[in-house]
């Protein structure tokens, strides 16, 4: 279809890209919303110069910075009865109206210059390709389909993880992503040495066939991760982990922040609303709490953007308006004032408090 490649002229791109060092982008860069320092922004994917991107890690990417996470939770608020058995995960992807708001949620990002989906179930794989037909080429594609990896003991070797990826690519219609992303263990320090080395085995597979442009994988265990990152530069180009409104940066040499730092990784922060506990309000279209989150949304997504070192974070957005406010976000003033910080620290603090106990794992991500 128009605006798609295949995986021979997807090879030939990545090739190319590689060189797009020679352009500046090394290191901690940022090209901010509306580019005051006049960066040539010809090689940045879906540019819109209200805006801000970065680069992620060693793959050289211009990353919005603020991108769409593929969870899709409490859209039944917006979508009626699109939740069967009221499990986000059971939602009716075929039906007419769930698809139609997927399509105006990702058109409206596109339309606001972001630039990265990162899908994590096999769903969410399903839904987003669909979505993005036809206009892959303002997108880059995360993948992962975690019912279909590690942490289910059937796919945890390397002959299984290729299966599992050329799977998922099929049924999906897809003929690569941009960037694999292997859901592991959220303590992925339970993987046996052998599960992990399979993963690095078929990252590397991946983006030596073409499959996958870049690689990686998803943790909530910080020093495992130092550990890989160290271990496997190579296959280890991004990383996903929890980053919340809580979360501090520690910034000595032996910190998971310098490690990043250190070997040039992109990191996608999930639960920026520590899974939707920030909000007062359900997020329905009428909720009377609606101005008072979206304040508190872009308090958290300015409080993340204000280290650099992170490419963007990921929240899942249901309507066209939420990917509207998280868009001004990225426009208002980095800094938070006296008053927006007592106000952000308050709210957490009762987020902390109330936290369900299925998220409480949260807490061991304040500091980074």
């Amino acid at each position: 279809m128009a605006g798609e490649l295949n995986r021979r002229e997807f090879v030939q791109g990545t090739v190319a890209a590689a060189a797009s060092t020679a352009l500046g982008f090394q290191g901690t860069f940022t090209v901010k919303a509306g580019n005051p320092e006049n960066v040539d922004t010809s090689k940045i994917l879906n540019y819109n110069p209200e805006m801000e991107y970065r680069r992620c890690g060693k793959t050289n990417l211009m990353i919005s910075a603020v991108c769409l996470g593929g969870h899709w939770k409490r859209l039944n608020k917006v979508v009626p009865n699109s939740f069967q058995g009221g499990n986000w995960l059971g939602a009716a992807i075929d039906d007419p109206d769930f698809q139609k708001n997927r399509y105006d949620v990702v058109t409206r990002c596109i339309e606001r210059g972001i630039n990265y989906i990162d899908a994590c179930t096999g769903q969410e794989v399903l839904a987003y390709a669909r979505a993005l037909k036809g206009r892959r080429d303002k997108m880059y594609l995360g993948y992962s389909w975690y019912q279909r990896e590690v942490r289910f003991a059937e796919w945890r070797t390397l002959e299984k993880l290729k299966q599992s990826l050329d799977m998922g690519l099929k049924e999906a219609g897809l003929d690569y992503v941009d960037i694999w992303r292997i859901t592991c263990h959220e303590q992925s320090s339970r993987h046996t040495e052998a599960e992990i080395e399979a993963v690095i085995a078929a990252l590397e597979w991946a983006k030596k066939t073409g499959r996958a442009r870049f690689t990686g994988i998803s943790s909530h265990d910080r020093p495992h991760i130092k550990m890989l990152l160290e271990k496997y530069p190579d296959q280890l180009e991004v990383i996903c982990t929890p980053y919340t409104a809580k979360t501090k940066v520690v910034t000595d040499e032996t910190g998971l922040w310098a490690t990043m730092q250190k070997q040039d990784v992109g990191w996608f922060g999930i639960k920026p609303f520590a899974s939707g506990s920030l909000f007062k309000g359900d997020s329905s279209p009428n909720s009377p709490y609606r101005e008072e989150d979206d304040r508190l949304a872009r308090l958290t997504i300015r409080y993340i953007l204000s280290n650099p070192a992170i490419t963007a974070p990921i929240p899942g957005m249901i309507t066209p308006e939420q990917v509207d406010n998280v868009a001004l976000a990225v426009k208002e003033r980095r800094e938070l004032d006296q008053e927006e910080k007592a106000l952000l620290e308050r709210e957490m603090d009762r987020v902390w408090a109330e936290l369900p106990y299925h998220y409480r794992w949260l807490k061991d991500w304040e500091y980074v």
